[in-house]
């Protein structure tokens, strides 16, 4: 079996990253057929020869999945799309990034600069 170990620190508001890790989850549904649910805070996923568990913490998540035989192949393919979900959902930037945010959140107001 081979396995995929991802994790990352974030800085988004607990509830903001579990926003992130379902639009993670929802993009490997969408290009790898991958089913999920929640259990509090980890988001479990899986598909015919794949399991795994995305955990999400106040300041980091860590994505751990097993892929069987017939689909080891993709590890490599699947590791980058999780990278750039990860920098895109998770990095610094994010949480200063709309797309980051819960449907209905409102961005805080950025501190005005005094020159």
């Amino acid at each position: 079996m081979s396995e995929i170990k991802v994790r990352r620190k974030h800085a988004l508001p607990i509830e903001e990253a579990r926003a992130a890790a379902e639009k993670v989850a929802a993009r490997m549904k969408k290009d790898f057929d991958f089913g999920y649910h929640w259990d509090r805070h980890v988001l479990h996923f899986e598909r015919t020869g794949v399991q795994g568990a995305l955990h999400v913490t106040k300041d980091e998540v860590k994505l751990e999945a097993k892929l069987g035989f017939l689909l080891a192949w993709l590890k490599p393919r699947i590791e980058k799309e999780i990278d750039e979900s990860f920098d895109k959902y998770f990095s610094p930037a994010a949480a200063k990034e709309p797309h980051a945010r819960p449907a209905g959140a409102t961005k805080k107001p950025a501190a005005s600069k005094k020159r």
